[in-house]
């Protein structure tokens, strides 16, 4: 354990980090806020009237924040009062970009994608029991797909990653599965294998409801709401398409295929994001050409390659 500072050393006493994790740390958080909205908008320049209002933060806050960021290079103010950017913000997002070389790789296939199909894509990377979404081309239409947002590899989402796990991880992950879905997100692991990609969908009249509970949930409730209102959430989604019940019309959110090693592992995926009513002749040629993506990133092969 690595001893750390905190106000119990007062007393004498060495407390390890392990006893302040989960301790929450206000001006960090605060920090991070703006530096995340400008990064969101890269190529703008924000007012302070607007970065108070996307940040949440009161304008006092804000204005010491981003001075203290512009002193040390984090951000820029141009002469109208707005900030963006700056360069050792980008000095070191590209120093993060060269720690992970399958972003470089996918970014192609993933531009080739979304310019061939007309729908936004990004790539999700499995980080140990979480998925990332480390790459976004396009503007998808739902909120929470942005780059950097994590997800719990949980049931019932993130079905691709799971599908060509060995039996027993298989098994393990549907245990965790609400009871009352393991029957049917048993029979979709199977299909996932079987066609290569996944779906998410939507109940047909579903998608109102959903975005008032999603807007609930993000609002500040206690905790034990919010897990409440998941579950609801989670309630109103069917999970993905089994055969049978395709027909002439069909809800598609987004069609995720998956990128293996060399061991068969899944380590990441691509996902376009129509989010729109597909045939199924649409959506069969949708998994098809995200899974040439994907196959493509696994390859290394370039974009004229792979589209051949």
């Amino acid at each position: 354990m690595t001893p750390t500072i905190s106000p119990a050393a007062d007393a004498g006493q060495e407390v390890s980090a392990d006893s302040v994790v989960g301790v929450a740390s206000p001006p960090t958080q605060r920090v991070v806020k703006v530096l995340e909205l400008l990064a969101r908008h890269a190529t703008d320049r924000l007012s302070l009237a607007r970065i108070v209002r996307e940040a949440g933060l009161s304008r006092a806050t804000a204005h010491a924040v981003l001075t203290q960021l512009t002193a040390d290079g984090w951000t820029v103010r141009d002469d109208d009062g707005c900030y963006g950017i700056g360069l050792r913000l980008l000095a070191v997002a590209r120093r993060a970009e060269a720690a992970f070389p399958l972003r470089r790789t996918a970014a192609p296939h993933l531009r080739a994608l979304a310019e061939r199909t007309g729908h936004p894509v990004f790539l999700a990377e499995r980080d140990g029991d979480s998925i990332v979404v480390t790459e976004v081309v396009g503007e998808p239409s739902a909120g929470w797909i942005r780059a950097g947002r994590r997800l719990p590899l949980a049931p019932p989402v993130c079905r691709e990653f799971i599908a060509w796990e060995p039996e027993a991880a298989r098994r393990a992950w549907l245990a965790t599965a609400d009871p009352a879905h393991r029957d049917r997100l048993a029979r979709v692991l199977a299909e996932i294998r079987t066609r290569g990609y996944s779906v998410e969908r939507l109940v047909d009249d579903s998608t109102p409801m959903l975005e008032v509970l999603a807007g609930l949930r993000n609002s500040p409730i206690t905790e034990a709401l919010r897990a409440q209102l998941g579950s609801v959430i989670t309630e109103l989604i069917t999970i993905d398409y089994l055969p049978e019940e395709l027909g002439p019309e069909n809800a598609v959110v987004t069609v995720a295929a998956p990128i293996r090693d060399e061991r068969g592992a899944v380590i990441a995926s691509v996902v376009s994001c129509p989010d729109s009513r597909l045939s199924s002749a649409a959506l069969a040629d949708l998994g098809a050409a995200t899974i040439a993506a994907a196959e493509g990133v696994r390859t290394g092969a370039s974009v004229t390659d792979s589209a051949d």
